[in-house]
């Protein structure tokens, strides 16, 4: 006989099925935000001002979801450890896009269109993460190098440069400050890790492929 689940287990799915939608809409603002602060050099004040309310009023939504959750859940002071990734994404902003990647999940449920396989899934989600997150560190290091001393990180461009070559461990530009290594050492694990994972599947995807290719070839033909 299946259990039921418990009340505040069922509030908490419903909470996380009606806020999934709006809190990956936030993410978008965040960095979008972000992004108009740090590059926006031109803007007048007041339009620096709004971006930085809405950063505040996004990691505000961050904040009330976590929560919500964390009393939902019923884990008391272990819902920080068991999800890790909530609590990061709460702590540090360059993991707030993050919030962005179930999205698609999200809408296809409720679309109810067909599943993507494992491989294709896995590729797609961390090809998307990996590249919010090296947008992001690349605001992030621009942000602080640009005016550092000594330091050879003058344009968004050289900051993106930065963000590929250390996902790429070729680790030619250095940054001055201690924000920015922190921020590449973030990348440095978090990057790889999820550039692996996309490498790992494609590889498997392709082995699959081929296997069922050999067993349809060597299947001996229908009399």
């Amino acid at each position: 006989m299946r259990t039921r689940p418990a009340p505040d287990q069922r509030r908490l799915h419903r909470w996380e099925h009606r806020t999934e939608l709006p809190l990956a809409a936030a993410s978008l603002v965040f960095l979008g935000a972000y992004a108009a602060r740090v590059l926006g050099h031109g803007l007048p004040q007041y339009v620096h001002d709004l971006c930085l309310a809405l950063l505040l009023g996004c990691w505000l939504l961050f904040g009330i979801d976590y929560a919500v959750r964390w009393r939902l859940s019923g884990e008391g002071a272990l819902f920080w450890a068991r999800h890790g990734l909530s609590t990061a994404v709460l702590l540090l902003p360059l993991l707030r896009p993050l919030r962005v990647v179930p999205v698609y999940e999200a809408i296809r449920r409720r679309q109810r269109r067909p599943r993507l396989n494992l491989y294709a899934r896995v590729m797609s989600y961390a090809g998307l993460s990996t590249a919010l997150i090296g947008f992001a560190g690349a605001l992030t290091v621009y942000a602080t190098e640009r005016s550092a001393e000594g330091s050879t990180i003058q344009s968004f461009g050289d900051a993106v440069w930065c963000v590929c070559s250390t996902l790429a461990t070729i680790g030619d530009a250095v940054p001055v400050t201690f924000l920015g290594r922190l921020v590449l050492v973030v990348l440095m694990g978090g990057g790889l890790a999820l550039l692996g994972a996309v490498t790992g599947s494609f590889a498997s995807w392709l082995l699959q492929a081929f296997a069922e290719e050999g067993e349809r070839t060597d299947r001996p033909p229908a009399s």
